[in-house]
């Protein structure tokens, strides 16, 4: 199933449905972010990062100059990328749910600074006193005391776990700071705050953002949920991870699990409509207003500081409601980024100059998102020539190559386990559930009970430490699993962490406290 690279430079199959330039007037000396130069860069970081397929929209001044498609959307069909390609926008869709929730704030159905036991009276964290302190507005700013993804093995890989599961099992995650001390990215904040929108809206999430959202902007093929694309739309971008030096088809539902926090799956014909309303301070194409600008002040306002970067031409950075924030070359910077396991997503808008840009691939090379973006803000902001192009290959191939020549070392002393047999048995988290541990034809088998996708075999490393091995390779999530074991060499319990730090932070093995059972 690998291939070297799919892609016999396809003359871009997709049409383009974009103004021009020249349609709009402008001639490329007057208009910096020309639609030329984002297709040409487009093109280029298809074969420069081992990319099969990528969608590129920007708008500007009220006005879409450019909406195309470039290369596959997959590479097991050759189908070529265009405009109206549905990709997974993952954590794009969190803008979408803050959105929502100010539509009800507007509504005074609710307030940014509502508690959250308000709507949710049986939600809990581990800590008493953040679950009565937490509001919507923490939520939505990543500042829960939770850490980075804690709790994400609850819905990734996908699981079977209801609503409730979820809400049961967060009271046990472990809390990992105090209330707004610090930032730390928490997807299920986000599924918390779209079973808020669903309780005061009387309506589920999904139909909420498409009643609200979809319908009225024509977003017409955009969907919350994968498995609700109609069955005769096939043209949506299926996931690649270069893996051992290919490309390997991997088809995901577009974090289905991740609802609120990442589900949506559009394309940039699409999303040029949210753009234009972003950029027009909550006004649709059709006039019709679908929020206030003192709602889009709210939202793109500094809730969670982040420390500037060293880069000199960001002198603040912070996370509003939805969105991360900063100044860029004194400009005010407004982005998103979305991530699944083979395919990636990039918002980006400069009110200043009212302009924005959607980036969607079907590969996780980041970089190539990059290029594209920071080349057309280049030319908008009339900045110094860089280039982008060979720094973030050089950045891209220098990680694959790490990635490639990862090799866990063996301990220069290796002591014997206990009898495989001694290990075997169910060992239960309080906040994922049960994990089976079973002995089959002389090998360990690991098994985590509600994710279909995380099985796989233990191999010995250390003592009473051994490496699971996925079945799944493509995952690349290997982890180590650390018995607890007695004096008199009964196996109590065990902890987990990935083996590799490229391993995405969704897998937070590292959270689990898992005791046996049997």
């Amino acid at each position: 199933m690998t291939l070297s690279f799919l892609r016999t430079k396809l003359a871009v199959g997709a049409v383009v449905t974009a103004l021009t330039l020249t349609s709009l007037g402008y001639t490329p000396s007057a208009q910096a972010q020309s639609a030329e130069d984002i297709r040409a860069n487009a093109e280029a970081v298809l074969e420069a990062f081992n990319v099969p397929g990528i969608a590129v929209v920007a708008v500007k001044d009220g006005e879409v100059i450019l909406a195309e498609g470039f290369g596959v959307r997959d590479i097991a069909s050759g189908k070529a990328v265009n405009a109206n390609t549905l990709f997974g926008i993952a954590s794009n869709t969190k803008a979408f749910t803050s959105a929502a929730i100010a539509t009800l704030v507007e509504q005074d159905k609710l307030g940014w600074d509502d508690k959250v036991i308000e709507h949710i009276p049986e939600f809990r964290l581990a800590d008493e006193d953040i679950t009565r302190q937490l509001t919507i507005r923490d939520l939505l700013s990543h500042r829960s005391g939770l850490g980075l993804g804690a709790g994400d093995l609850m819905i990734w890989p996908n699981t079977d776990k209801t609503i409730d599961d979820l809400f049961a099992g967060l009271a046990h995650v472990p809390v990992q700071r105090s209330l707004r001390q610090q930032f730390a990215y928490n997807n299920l904040m986000f599924v918390t705050a779209g079973e808020i929108i669903a309780r005061v809206s009387g309506m589920p999430y999904g139909d909420y953002i498409t009643q609200t959202f979809l319908q009225p902007l024509g977003m017409n093929n955009t969907r919350v949920g994968f498995s609700n694309i109609p069955a005769e739309n096939d043209n949506f971008a299926v996931g690649t991870v270069e893996y051992e030096g290919g490309l390997h088809r991997f088809p995901l539902d577009y974090l289905e699990d991740f609802s609120s926090a990442g589900a949506m799956a559009s394309s940039v014909n699409e999303l040029s409509k949210w753009l234009l309303t972003q950029l027009n301070n909550g006004v649709a194409p059709s006039g019709e207003r679908l929020f206030s600008q003192g709602t889009q002040n709210t939202m793109w306002n500094v809730a969670t500081p982040l420390p500037a970067d060293s880069n000199p031409a960001t002198q603040f950075r912070g996370v509003g409601l939805g969105w991360f924030l900063k100044d860029y070359h004194g400009v005010k910077h407004v982005s998103h980024s979305g991530g699944i396991l083979g395919m990636l997503s990039l918002t980006t808008l400069i009110p200043e100059h009212n302009f924005g840009m959607v980036v969607l691939s079907n590969q996780q090379a980041f970089g190539a998102l990059t290029v594209v973006t920071e080349e057309a803000l280049e030319d908008l902001l009339d900045l110094p020539d860089r280039e982008w192009l060979t720094e973030m290959q050089a950045v891209h191939q220098e990680f694959m190559a790490s990635k490639a020549g990862f090799v866990l070392e063996t301990p220069k002393q290796v002591r014997e386990s206990l009898p495989l047999a001694n290990y075997a048995g169910t060992y239960n988290d309080p906040w994922y559930g049960d994990i089976e541990l079973t002995l089959v034809d002389g090998e360990l088998r690991m098994d985590f009970t509600h994710t279909e996708l995380l099985k796989g075999s233990l191999e010995h490393y250390n003592g009473d430490t051994f490496v699971v091995r996925w079945d799944e390779p493509l995952l690349e999530a290997d982890a180590f699993i650390d018995f607890k074991v007695s004096r008199d060499n009964s196996v109590q319990g065990a902890r987990m962490e990935a083996v590799a730090d490229f391993t995405d932070f969704s897998f937070d093995f590292h959270n689990l406290r898992l005791t046996r059972k049997e």
